[in-house]
Formats: structure tokens, C-alpha cells, sequence
């Protein structure tokens, strides 16, 4: 059970209500201001109410900061396309221009691990997940076509994180979230076709081990039917 299921699976139930009075000396003028806590019954009905405490705000505080401390924070990347930090509409988009990754490949593959050539790569984290695609070039705009990624663990995009453990950094910066969500996926092994559906024109092992010496030929990539802005929303 992953982490959505279990939140999806909660049930909210009402505790109490807050209510901020201000004290007024007449229509225009501001006074000082009360807070009164109401208690919520079993019944979903509000008992009578009583003076919120400090010990009540600095947890209340308390229990705020600690939802907000795994928010991103501070200089964007240059890389970095789309940021949304939002709770409930987390989600970011950045880019990888061409070059070279080490890989790791399970035995059943026949693939040596290794440094291989990689085309541009763009990277989307959304709800805790990855999604990935290709594209030519050095840097894409929005007009670029996307293309399949061209690597095994990925299904149309969706990417198979499988049994990655990395632990994800407290109190992140966006390099440290682009830093982490790479390296569940590089550092992964790979092993088998998303979906069972080969992601380049040429058979995936050969176009993989063709990398290992030269410049990933793009020429083997499969469009995925978009464009870069359809994505940056």
C-alpha cells in the first residue's frame, strides 16, 4: 500500500471549531481581537466554547510546519520548466540536455553496466510520481516534439520505480529534489520493457549497447505524440 492509498483511505473527522472575535469601539474603529475554541461532539455538534491556550496555537503551529518542511524551496534551477509547490497540486517539470549516464542493468538483459550516451531527457514528478520523455536537441522550448524514452522500467512514460529505497531529503532545495528523483531512476536497475512494448525502432538492447561508445542516435526514437508545452500545465 503506497502512500496516496493510505491518505486516500483516511477519514477526516471535525474536533473543533475556531473562531477569532474582534472587539470594535464603534462601526469603524478595530479593537483588540479574542480566539475561542469550540469543541466538536460526537454528534458533529459545537459545545460550548472556551479560550484557546498557547500551548493549543504552538501546536497547532507545530503540526503546520512540520506538513510544510518537505516543501522545495529557494534558487529555481535553470533547468528546471514548471514548478508547482501547492499542497495537493505538487508538481515539477526540468531537463536533462543530452550526455552521458551510468546505468545498471539486471543479468537477465545481457547488458554490462556502464556509461552510455543519452539523448535530452525531461523529467515529470507529479503526485510521487515520474514520468519521463526524449527529445532532440540540446534545449527544448516549447514547440519541442517528446519523444518515448528510449530506456527499459518505463511504460509509455510511466516510470517503474520498483523497490527503490532512497530516502528523500529533509528540508530540500530544487536541486536536492532533482537530485533525489534522478537517482531513484539512474540508480535503479533496469530490467525489463515497460508494458512489454519496445520504446525505440531498433530493438532496445541493441540501441542501448550502440550508446555505450557513440552519441545516442536519435534517429531510433519513437514520437510520443506531443509537444513539450502540452505538458506545462
Amino acid at each position: 500500500m503506497n502512500e496516496l492509498t493510505k491518505k486516500m483511505q483516511e477519514i477526516m473527522v471535525p474536533k473543533a471549531a475556531l473562531i477569532a472575535y474582534e472587539y470594535r469601539e464603534s462601526a469603524y474603529a478595530t479593537g483588540k481581537n479574542y480566539l475561542e475554541l469550540r469543541p466538536i461532539n460526537k454528534a458533529g455538534r459545537m459545545e460550548a466554547g472556551i479560550p484557546v491556550t498557547y500551548e493549543f496555537m504552538n501546536a497547532l503551529v507545530e503540526s503546520y510546519s512540520d506538513e510544510r518542511q518537505n516543501v522545495p524551496h529557494g534558487r529555481l534551477p535553470s533547468n528546471m520548466l514548471w514548478c508547482d509547490t501547492r499542497k495537493g497540486h505538487e508538481k515539477y517539470i526540468w531537463y536533462n540536455p543530452p550526455g552521458k549516464r551510468r546505468m545498471f542493468f539486471k543479468d537477465s538483459l545481457n547488458i554490462k553496466d556502464g556509461v552510455f550516451h543519452l539523448p535530452g531527457v525531461v523529467y515529470i514528478i507529479e503526485n510521487e510520481r515520474m514520468t519521463i520523455f526524449a527529445y532532440k536537441g540540446r534545449t527544448p522550448e516549447e514547440d519541442t516534439p517528446l519523444y518515448l524514452a528510449p530506456f527499459f522500467n518505463v511504460t509509455r512514460g510511466s516510470v517503474c520505480l520498483g523497490s527503490s529505497t532512497l530516502v528523500k531529503p529533509e528540508n530540500m532545495d530544487f536541486h536536492a529534489l532533482q537530485e533525489y528523483w534522478e537517482k531513484r531512476f539512474w540508480l535503479s536497475e533496469f530490467s525489463h520493457l515497460g508494458g512489454s512494448e519496445n520504446p525505440t525502432r531498433g530493438n532496445l538492447v541493441s540501441v542501448t549497447e550502440q550508446a555505450r561508445e557513440r552519441p545516442f542516435n536519435n534517429d531510433e526514437l519513437k514520437p510520443a505524440n506531443k509537444q513539450l508545452k502540452d505538458i506545462l500545465s
